[in-house]
């Protein structure tokens, strides 16, 4: 029998201090044995006994020779980490061991081991298995294959796939803009929306029609006749909307690119919620032809991806950015928005700052009141909400969930002498922001604080839809690219959740701001 407890176990991980330093070892030595697919050492590991136990969503099995032939035709696991563990002593020389590994390609999965010491050493006696979670889940996706199209070239994004929010028109599929009345009464489109085409054309292909909050008119996730996404980084949390379908399914590993819109944040939410890289362009930048709209002022098309250098593939096929000048090494934060973040994500931000500004000068900078910029903004975003869906809503009373319903039911009440003074009011706050990104970039935490918890109390989730909208719709309201990049992890009840890095560049900069929100990921790391 192998002993490969003497291969030296690799860096500590979180919880493993709790783990004696055997059982540690032989904890390791499993898991080099699973990543190898190392058949003869994850023999030995386990128990050669009729009554060891292995399951997974496939069934049990029980007897460590059904357990041998079952791994013999699996094939191997796809590379993955563990990123923590918990130790329980349950008798002397028994122990439970409960791990969480992180797949190379995106999702968790958790490892469920009770280990006892045998006379070989420490050896697996009972294990199950929960993988990280699979399409088809019908809160994520609407409508999946393998692959729903495929690219219709080689290109640069050749072996990547995408999943596209049900916003998009894609010929000879119904949009379904995440409402079963509005799915019933489509016709299927007679053209695909540029947007998709050029992603087609760049050589990837089509994975499936994924989820969103009503019409897009939602940052939550969740949506009443679908269910909730699950959030791919911080289980049990929100997975942010209303691109939460397309982002769910990045994050998850069940597509590689997520196509989107960020009317006041779809993109940028779910981005920092789920710890993916999410880009709002430039309004107008791309063709929004076949994407149906909420607020046309404020609509845009962007993606999301699980790294930086995926991202900028997919912004340097879809965007003319050879004409792009590169955006200045300088930083403004805006103070405002600091006042409205949570204390831990407050720290991080300024230890990241701190970082930062050993290489770059960083400026403090007053933005405008952040509150009324949101309250003019939601005033234009409803009234032009309420015009391109309030004819259908009206001959479909009680289509909606509750909170989409409440939203549109303002919506209808706005006035075109408020809306027009909206708009009036908005125009000195978007000249400021515009300003401000002339010869710099704007820096600030996309949320005020991590992902909320699916079972977070109404009046505490439109707090945060507050606060959040806060700190998204300056870009909206200028009509300027931002980012949303992966770089703080701060506390919280779920456990360390991530939160995003928001960058805000000039009108038509935005592979510019991919490629400095890269770079900057480099100089903090």
């Amino acid at each position: 029998m192998r002993d490969a407890t003497a291969v030296q176990a690799p860096p500590r991980i979180p919880g493993d201090e709790t783990v004696p330093a055997e059982l540690l070892d032989a904890f390791h030595a499993y898991e080099r044995a699973v990543v190898a697919n190392d058949l003869d050492a994850l023999d030995a590991w386990f128990d050669d006994a009729p009554d060891t136990l292995r399951g997974d969503e496939g069934g049990l099995l029980v007897g460590h020779d059904a357990i041998s032939a079952f791994r013999a035709q699996r094939g191997g696991v796809a590379p993955r980490a563990i990123e923590r563990i918990e130790h329980r002593p349950l008798a002397d020389g028994t122990a439970l061991l409960v791990s969480v590994s992180r797949f190379d390609a995106g999702g968790r999965g958790l490892q469920t081991q009770i280990w006892r010491r045998t006379a070989a050493g420490w050896r697996i006696v009972a294990a199950h298995v929960s993988a990280r979670p699979r399409a088809f889940d019908r809160a994520i996706w609407r409508e999946v294959g393998e692959p729903l199209a495929p690219a219709v070239a080689d290109g640069p994004l050749s072996g990547l796939s995408f999943a596209v929010k049900d916003l998009f028109a894609i010929a000879g599929s119904r949009i379904g803009a995440g409402n079963p009345a509005y799915l019933d009464e489509a016709r299927p489109a007679t053209t695909t929306a540029p947007a998709v085409s050029t992603l087609l054309g760049g050589g990837a292909a089509l994975r499936g029609i994924a989820r969103t909050d009503e019409f897009a008119y939602s940052i939550a996730g969740d949506n009443a006749h679908y269910g909730t996404p699950p959030n791919g980084a911080l289980p049990g949390a929100l997975p942010g909307g209303s691109s939460s379908g397309p982002a769910s399914a990045v994050a998850l590993g069940q597509a590689d690119i997520g196509l989107a819109t960020d009317t006041a944040g779809s993109i940028r939410v779910p981005a920092s919620y789920q710890g993916l890289w999410g880009l709002r362009t430039t309004h107008g930048r791309v063709p929004r032809r076949g994407v149906l709209p909420l607020a046309p002022a404020f609509d845009t098309v962007g993606w999301l991806t699980r790294d930086g250098e995926t991202l900028e593939r997919v912004a340097s096929w879809c965007l003319d950015g050879d004409a792009e000048a590169p955006l200045p090494w300088r930083f403004r934060v805006p103070v405002e928005a600091l006042e409205l973040v949570e204390p831990a994500v407050r720290e991080a931000f300024e230890e990241l700052l701190a970082a930062l500004g050993r290489t770059a000068p960083i400026e403090r900078v007053s933005i405008g009141d952040l509150a009324a910029c949101h309250e003019r903004f939601r005033t234009v975003q409803a009234a032009e909400a309420w015009r391109v869906h309030g004819a259908w809503l009206d001959a479909h009373p009680g289509a909606l969930g509750g909170a989409v319903a409440a939203r549109f039911a303002a919506a209808a009440e706005v006035t075109p002498f408020a809306e027009q003074a909206a708009r009036e009011q908005l125009r000195p706050f978007a000249a400021r922001v515009r300003a401000l990104v002339g010869d710099a970039v704007l820096i600030l935490p996309v949320v005020p604080g991590p992902a909320p918890s699916r079972t977070a109390e109404p009046d505490e989730i439109d707090a945060i839809r507050t606060a959040t909208l806060r700190l998204t719709a300056p870009a909206a309201v200028a009509g300027a690219p931002s980012i949303s990049a992966p770089l703080l992890t701060v506390p919280s009840a779920l456990g360390p959740a991530p939160v995003g890095v928001g960058l805000i560049g000039r009108a038509g900069s935005d592979l510019s701001l991919v490629r400095l929100a890269r770079a900057l990921a480099d100089a903090v790391s």
